[in-house]
């Protein structure tokens, strides 16, 4: 049995035909639906056995809108679909997360359950990047995306032992490169980023990087 969604004038009519004295079972039959779509409208927007079809247009249009935010593009169903071909976990998206949180990143509001498994623990210990640069002397026209030559560099852990995947971002162009490789070790990093971006070397100009010790080699980059 498939729900139906009823449209505006449906509802008007349901309104109408209620005053009218007819049961839910007629009203369906008049409409051309299964009485329970009748059923779900009168038991959702009824108040003292009124019905109120402007109440029941607005909540539709409101779980109408508010799905619309959840949709999926068909890009990330690719690239979601593709790592756990590989057989990697999910866990990937919250070291993602925490990675971003701890760069001062709102990723983690987007989260429905609570934020504490995502902290890090108190005694994680992380070395500091030699003569790394901070992202506030980062040029301007970066955020813009206005042109072309302006990545973003990311490690995606997989279930343990089955390696890593390094990812380069162009932010105008919105180019997705991925390499699967052995390890997180910085000179592992480092040359698989050379080699995904030799091909485009005319067309790098910054490489923002996190603070994890696999970028140490970002001055070699």
């Amino acid at each position: 049995m498939n729900y139906q969604q009823l449209t505006e004038g449906q509802r008007y009519q349901i309104f109408t035909l209620l005053a009218e004295g007819y049961s839910q079972s007629a009203i369906a039959k008049r409409l051309s639906v299964h009485r329970s779509t009748i059923c779900r409208a009168l038991k959702r927007n009824s108040d003292n056995s009124h019905y109120w079809p402007d109440r029941d247009n607005m909540l539709s249009y409101q779980r109408r809108s508010q799905a619309s935010k959840y949709r999926i593009s068909q890009d990330t169903i690719w690239f979601v679909e593709m790592v756990l071909g590989w057989d990697w976990s999910p866990e990937w998206i919250y070291q993602h997360i925490a990675r971003n949180k701890a760069q001062g990143g709102l990723l983690y509001k987007h989260l429905r359950q609570g934020h504490k498994r995502y902290r890090r623990g108190k005694h994680t210990l992380r070395k500091p990047i030699v003569n790394s640069v901070s992202i506030d002397e980062r040029p301007a026209i970066v955020d813009t995306r206005e042109r072309l030559g302006d990545w973003e560099a990311d490690t995606v852990l997989g279930k343990q032992g089955t390696g890593v995947l390094v990812t380069l971002a162009e932010r105008k162009s919105k180019l997705y490169l991925v390499k699967r490789v052995h390890s997180k070790e910085a000179d592992v990093v480092k040359d698989a980023i050379i080699e995904m971006l030799m091909p485009y070397k005319a067309y790098v100009h910054t490489i923002t990087f996190d603070n994890g010790g696999e970028f140490a080699g970002h001055e070699s980059i």
